[in-house]
């Protein structure tokens, strides 16, 4: 029997989102984020780079990653590991674990949001600030930079804006929790560093070109019992530009020696961030008028104990230099809405979804036999309904959108939709109407393309409004009824052709 050019063209375009999809059973771990200045970037190692072995022993996936690294570290001294990726080689020596974050290599190239994969998400937008659409992308590229050198994995920010014309950022970060992410945008992060009452430098490259965060030259140098608790000391380098180093000599080079510290100037260089005082460090009087570039920036954290203190203070240490690299992000933000999963209750939720899609399949299978008392009816609705859905999938990873819980809906309202048109084909076509079967079908297409432009004009606004967070739904139902009335409605109604003439 020959075959339809419609029947074809569904044939082709489900081949084609199966190769996009493509499944994949590579081995090994991919890097989500490394950490700028550690010994793995400079070693070579990047994000999106698979990690095959480690030491000459194969990493298959997480489990092997994170055994391998427990049984060499930690250790008393720098020792030399060995890192095969699928582009290179990284040698490192080090004593501690690499300060990288991997996952498993995704087994398809669909992208799940956090309603799935766990998470936190923000809607925030500027503090008594109207942004044009170049102020968003300036905005959202200086918090990606600061976000990437904090060393956050599977982060992502986007620009939403609603029908008033109010532009909104949203931030998703995997695996956080919404007061780390509230931590992380909503503060400015205003670094500045005074003598006196005058600004010596602030925190961006402007003023400041490198920021040490590994090696000798940062980390916890002293723990020490602290009123009911302990408190821990850490220390970092950072050079200064030419211009910041002429005006940190400009500076002190008008004080005077300290009466009570004669080794000190009369000045202490204070640290403020975002406006609170950090710390508070004496100058040498060697560096009154120096153009020094070279500075030594302190700070501590406390805790109940020993290990909470040591942790506060990296923390402290890490937010500090994110922010003496990245300078102060330009406007105050204002967190509108922050949402939270747990990675357990999305893989919960995929598995519900997954019983669920298998029982609307036997429900919808067992009404249209009973209605139609055919298989080969009921196998095409299933078939075509299986391949709607599939091929909506497939796009939304050609595009590299996030499926979450919206996108999903969207796809499931448009399978609904593609059911409700077939049966209106399957009813047109069974009818004992006096006109021929072509027309019958003809008909049911008339009808079935008018509701795909109501449905069009209903998502239309939704894809638009509410800052975006119907998006999803919007966007796979859009793209889910435009598969259906393109590819699989036509094919369909000629796979109907086809067995009503038998």
């Amino acid at each position: 029997m020959k075959l339809s050019w419609r029947i074809w063209l569904l044939i082709i375009v489900l081949l084609a989102s199966a190769l996009i999809i493509s499944p994949n059973f590579d081995k090994g771990v991919v890097v989500k984020s490394v950490e700028q200045n550690s010994s793995a970037y400079e070693g070579g190692l990047r994000p999106n780079t698979i990690i095959k072995s480690i030491n000459s022993q194969q990493v298959n996936n997480l489990e092997d990653y994170t055994n391998i690294i427990n049984s060499i570290f930690p250790v008393q001294n720098k020792t030399k590991l060995t890192i095969n990726t699928d582009t290179s080689e990284a040698v490192l020596f080090t004593d501690k674990a690499p300060e990288i974050s991997v996952a498993n290599i995704p087994k398809t190239r669909i992208r799940t949001g956090l309603d799935l994969s766990g998470g936190a998400r923000a809607l925030v937008k500027p503090v008594n600030a109207t942004l044009s659409a170049a102020d968003v992308d300036s905005l959202i590229g200086i918090m990606n930079n600061r976000l990437n050198t904090f060393g956050i994995a599977d982060v992502s920010v986007k620009a939403k804006s609603d029908l008033a014309g109010q532009r909104y950022i949203e931030v998703e970060v995997a695996g956080a929790t919404p007061a780390d992410l509230e931590e992380l945008v909503s503060k400015q992060g205003k670094f500045e560093a005074k003598i006196g009452n005058e600004t010596a430098f602030i925190g961006g490259d402007k003023d400041i070109t490198y920021v040490a965060r590994t090696g000798e030259q940062s980390g916890i140098y002293s723990c020490d019992a602290y009123q009911e608790g302990e408190i821990c000391q850490f220390r970092f380098i950072i050079s200064l530009s030419e211009a910041a180093a002429k005006k940190h000599a400009e500076i002190t080079g008008k004080l005077d020696i300290s009466s009570e510290n004669p080794e000190y100037l009369s000045e202490k260089l204070d640290l403020y961030l975002d406006d609170k005082l950090v710390d508070s460090l004496f100058i040498s009087k060697d560096l009154k008028g120096s153009e020094t570039t070279q500075i030594m920036i302190q700070g501590s954290g406390v805790g109940s104990e020993r290990q909470e203190a040591y942790d506060t203070a990296i923390n402290n240490m890490k937010h500090l230099q994110t922010v003496l690299i990245t300078g102060s992000l330009p406007y105050k933000l204002e967190i509108v809405k922050i949402d939270t999963i747990s990675p357990v209750l999305g893989k919960e939720f995929t598995k519900n979804l997954i019983i669920l899609a298998l029982v609307v399949f036997a429900v919808v299978s067992i009404i249209l036999f009973i209605k139609y008392r055919k298989i080969k009816i009921t196998l095409s609705v299933i078939l075509t309904m299986f391949s709607e859905a599939f091929i909506t999938i497939a796009i939304a990873a050609l595009i590299r959108w996030n499926l979450d819980a919206p996108s999903i809906a969207g796809i499931i309202a448009g399978m609904g939709t593609g059911v409700n048109d077939q049966i209106v084909i399957l009813d047109e076509a069974v009818s004992n109407k006096q006109s021929s079967l072509k027309e019958r079908i003809r008909n049911a297409l008339f009808i079935i393309f008018g509701a795909f432009f109501t449905i069009i004009a209903a998502m239309l606004p939704l894809f638009w409004a509410g800052a975006g967070m119907l998006k999803g739904f919007a966007l796979t139902t859009i793209i889910g009824v435009s598969v259906g009335i393109l590819i699989t409605r036509p094919a369909f109604a000629e796979i109907v052709r086809m067995i009503v003439k038998e």
